[in-house]
């Protein structure tokens, strides 16, 4: 995934953690009231949300280990050299 799409990724993340954050303390579903719905209720636009949240998050996972691996070849290089 480019930059970009990371950003958007990591972006949609946060909102859906902040989101299950709302619902767990304050039973407040931020994306729900966002398009008109109450609370449990969903409709298109809050079942794109979800889903696309729920597809950044395994999006994610890929670039992490991509992130995980050059930290552990930093890691290595720097180790080697000392």
């Amino acid at each position: 995934m480019g930059k970009r799409l990371d950003l958007l990724a990591l972006l949609l993340v946060i909102v859906g953690a902040l989101n299950w954050g709302l619902v767990g303390l304050f039973e407040f579903d931020l994306v729900a009231k966002l398009v008109g719905e109450e609370f449990g209720r969903v409709n298109p636009v809050s079942r794109v949300v979800y889903v696309a949240v729920a597809l950044a998050g395994l999006a994610l996972i890929p670039a992490r280990a991509r992130a995980a691996q050059r930290t552990a070849e930093v890691r290595t290089s720097h180790t080697a050299h000392a």
